[in-house]
């Protein structure tokens, strides 16, 4: 059995871990979870860290546990958030369930004959017959109101000028109820999760101690940031999601592709299954020649084959050259069938007529809803960020019409560094 915190340490993954964990991994087959919050259909990739989690913990010969809280999901986490959040109907926790689990099947392997097969729970399944005095009877005595008073996020909660309820105030009792639960009938011995669930997972710890009088660990990874201070798992569109229909593969490969130097180097040991001597290799190599961008490409490819897989994968690197590598030749050296191929790019329908009588751009832009407002359309040609076939737009007088159409059809925009769109004139 592989020494799981060895792997996870030098991947830079490990942030607290409670005494005895590693001993724990090193003993025997271990069953550890993870929570998913449901409050989307998808997956971001926000949720890679506790992704990539299970499937060290599956490679390393244990047992991973994916609990999607359908129960909590409708209370709501106060960890370190500034407000509390809208809740969801039991309609969309289901929607949202089922996409999740769809998506945790690719990565994950749940063949019931292997020892250690993944499993999928919801803590609704268990909580759904539990009614409230039963909880505060069997469950609540066993955590003083000062221990939960005392954890981190709900002191900054406390002192915030929302305060918190008491619904929030709860959701640490219920999330360690999960592990509780989890240890008495799936035999789970250790939760893992982000730095930021500390306080909620140290609860379910204790749960197992008073209510069990069992022994459980715990481990915590640290959250990701990105070096220029930004939120990790934006980009100019929101969340990078994981469902293509939502972030198209081209657009997610993009997002790595144009990682800083100094994330590329932390996120490679995080999100790929890499080997240390390669990722080492990679690392030297970067370092030589960063113009190369060699860390970057690997990323990038790896991230995505892992997600989307190959095929994917290769349709994106195809745009990303038509798009980018080509950038200095004249946008009418690309051939109608380069346009159409081109995978993942915003492709937009507006009617001929209004580019054979010609169109002031701002309208153009707006109109097409390249742009949300005409005030944002002019502020970005202000700033050199559109073009058009590959022109700058110069000046927001200027008109777009069938004159500029390459091969009678199309026009190619683009709408500062990274995003393209394909007009069409129907």
């Amino acid at each position: 059995m592989t020494n799981l915190m060895e792997e996870l340490r030098w991947r830079g993954m490990v942030q607290d871990a409670m005494p005895g964990t590693e001993e724990q991994l090193q003993k025997e087959l271990t069953t550890g979870y993870i929570g998913f919050d449901p409050t989307a259909d998808s997956l971001h990739i926000g949720n890679l860290v506790p992704i990539m989690l299970l499937v060290h913990l599956q490679r390393a010969g244990h047992k991973p546990i994916a609990l999607v809280g359908g129960a909590t999901g409708m209370v709501g986490d106060p960890s370190f958030k500034a407000a509390e959040r809208h809740m969801l109907s039991e309609e969309v926790l289901q929607k949202n369930l089922e996409g999740i689990k769809s998506q945790l099947q690719r990565f994950l392997h749940f063949d019931a004959s292997l020892p250690n097969a993944a499993e999928m729970v919801n803590n609704y399944d268990w909580f759904k017959g539990i009614s409230f005095l039963d909880f505060i009877r069997d469950t609540g005595k066993h955590i003083t109101v000062n221990y939960m008073m005392s954890k981190d996020s709900v002191r900054k909660r406390l002192e915030g000028e929302s305060g918190i309820s008491f619904t929030e105030f709860t959701y640490q009792l219920i999330q360690g109820y999960d592990f509780y639960w989890l240890y008495q009938n799936k035999g789970v011995k250790l939760q893992m999760g982000g730095s930021d669930q500390w306080g909620n997972i140290t609860t379910g710890t204790e749960l197992v101690r008073r209510k069990a009088g069992g022994e459980a660990f715990a481990f915590t990874c640290p959250l990701i940031t990105k070096a220029d201070g930004g939120k990790f798992g934006k980009s100019e569109g929101g969340n990078v999601w994981l469902d293509a229909e939502k972030t198209t593969p081209f657009q997610f490969y993009q997002f790595w592709l144009n990682a800083a130097d100094a994330d590329a180097e932390k996120w490679i040991r995080i999100f790929t299954l890499l080997d240390r001597n390669t990722i080492d290799g990679l690392i030297a190599e970067h370092r030589q020649d960063p113009g190369k961008r060699t860390l970057q490409k690997a990323l990038a490819r790896e991230v995505t084959i892992f997600i989307h897989g190959e095929p994917e994968f290769e349709k994106a690197v195809e745009t990303t050259d038509k798009l980018f590598a080509q950038q200095n030749a004249p946008a009418d050296a690309l051939s109608v069938a380069d346009l159409e191929a081109m995978e993942g790019i915003q492709k937009i329908d507006v009617p001929m007529d209004s580019l054979n009588a010609g169109v002031d751009v701002i309208s153009f832009l707006s109109d097409a809803k390249i742009f949300p407002s005409r005030g944002e359309a002019r502020k970005m040609i202000q700033n050199g960020g559109v073009s058009i076939n590959r022109q700058k737009v110069a000046d927001v007088a200027e008109t777009v019409s069938a004159a500029q159409l390459l091969h009678g059809q199309y026009l190619l925009v683009q709408k500062g560094k990274k995003n393209y769109y394909l007009v069409k004139a129907v």
